[in-house]
């Protein structure tokens, strides 16, 4: 009996412990931040956005208990968003111009939402995917993460018992890499929840290889699928049901009120799937290939149900978050996007009257197209030779070019367009050098993919 006694005030002493730590991260009067983003998971890649074979009941309960947004813009392939996501910025103006050759790396002097929140006294950690500089000081060590498990690289070949890095350091898993990179977060969480923290959960899945566990294949293609798409799905419910470890985490630590969730996904679907209708995948610049899910839940600030009008994008999460959490920006920092916490308050109305640009580099080269405007009605754009007008209010699937009836607004967005390129893309054509030799990364691996031959 003893024993049992033993065990029994253990427990009570554990269970107020947690519920004291709760306490302890409300009574700073700062939110936490967990932000989740998926990897080629399109707009179409959810149920309540009109897909009947695919099952996400956690992305779909945050859609109904916090804010939806129903015209919200990535860039058209990976790296390119996650640098705007972290610093506020259009990716170019950032030197993220595309997804290999050191192409993606960030130039470590931008400040992210890492730096801006770990400034402001939050412990900041990333787990997964981060595609925006392999060596320090722009990996995520240098760009403000105290914590990092995950890869630095936009691909990764193996799914299970992946090697991982921790930190600096080599790190042998066991298991599906996106259960192991949630273990990661709620260890974070649970290490940090008597303070502030952000934690960012970018997830690779259901980036290919298309590996997942068979039991989520299993489940998936007995719906009649065929195997490719059973194994994207397959990923999907997967990371859904991850996502949902990570918000049950902050239900038992008393966290949730206290907590802003968002869920995102960094561009359109990685295939020819259910996509709304729209025109386009991952690496288009129309509509399909760059409107994606945003949900946002902030129970007792953000009411359940908001359906957010207007355009937003990737730029405008940063500021955003820091608005909605009162973390002050540093003095001077110039950003590309607005905040929109008063619209998610409901103290404000959607803004309007914005024009956003898409730019898709194709490699190496730093050509001005692929490119694109999106406004409230129009979307202009160029793929090759000429430019094509879309009106989205009528025509949302893009299916009949307007330019020949509308050249006024094409001359107008297309030199819009123009000068928006010339601005982000100054001084974008210096080279990219990996860092060898800093004291605070004394040993530098040197990927063959980043060489160059000259001669």
């Amino acid at each position: 009996m003893a024993g049992c006694r033993s065990v029994l005030t253990a427990c009570r002493l554990g269970v107020a412990a947690l519920l004291l730590a709760g306490v302890g991260a409300h009574a700073q009067g700062r939110p936490n931040v967990l932000l989740v983003m998926t990897d080629d998971q399109g707009w179409g890649d959810v149920t309540s956005h009109g897909n009947p074979l695919i099952e996400t009941p956690v992305m779909d309960g945050l859609a109904r208990e916090g804010a939806r947004f129903d015209r919200f813009y990535v860039s058209s392939v990976c790296a390119p968003t996650r640098a705007s996501l972290l610093t506020g910025r259009y990716s170019l103006r950032t030197g993220t111009q595309w997804v290999t050759f050191g192409l993606e790396t960030m130039r470590p002097e931008e400040v992210t939402l890492a730096e801006v929140f770990r400034d402001a006294g939050y412990a900041t950690g990333l787990f997964g995917k981060w595609h925006n500089g392999s060596h320090y000081p722009s990996d995520p060590l240098g760009q403000g993460f105290d914590t990092f498990v995950g890869f630095a690289a936009g691909h990764w070949n193996n799914y299970f018992d992946a090697p991982l890095v921790a930190g600096q350091e080599t790190l042998d898993t066991r298991g599906f890499i996106t259960d192991v990179l949630t273990d990661s977060a709620l260890a974070f969480i649970d290490r940090h929840r008597d303070r502030p923290f952000l934690a960012y959960v970018p997830y690779n899945a259901p980036h290919g290889p298309f590996q997942v566990p068979d039991a989520d294949f299993d489940r998936a293609l007995a719906r009649g699928l065929d195997a490719k798409t059973a194994a994207v799905y397959g990923m999907v419910e997967n990371v859904d049901a991850n996502l949902g470890r990570l918000l049950d985490r902050l239900d038992a630590l008393g966290l949730a009120d206290d907590t802003i969730v968002v869920f995102l996904t960094d561009n359109g679907p990685n295939g020819e799937r259910a996509n709304g209708h729209m025109r386009g995948w991952k690496a288009s610049v129309h509509e399909g290939g760059s409107r994606v899910p945003l949900f946002v839940r902030w129970p007792g600030h953000v009411a359940p149900g908001t359906v957010m009008g207007g355009l937003a994008a990737h730029i405008d999460l940063l500021p955003t978050l820091a608005d909605l959490a009162g973390v002050a920006l540093p003095p001077g920092l110039a950003l590309d996007g607005v905040s929109l916490a008063s619209t998610l308050r409901g103290s404000a109305a959607a803004p309007t009257g914005r024009t956003l640009f898409t730019h898709h580099s194709r490699g190496a080269e730093l050509e001005p197209y692929p490119g694109a405007v999106r406004t409230d009605r129009w979307r202009l754009v160029r793929e090759d030779d000429g430019w094509e007008l879309f009106d989205m209010v009528s025509d949302p699937s893009e299916a009949v070019d307007v330019a020949a009836h509308h050249s006024g607004e094409v001359a107008e967005l297309s030199a819009a367009y123009d000068a928006w390129f010339a601005d982000v893309t100054r001084g974008l054509d210096a080279p990219r050098r990996i860092p060898v030799g800093h004291a605070d990364a004394p040993v530098v691996a040197l990927p063959a993919v980043e060489s160059t031959r000259s001669g």
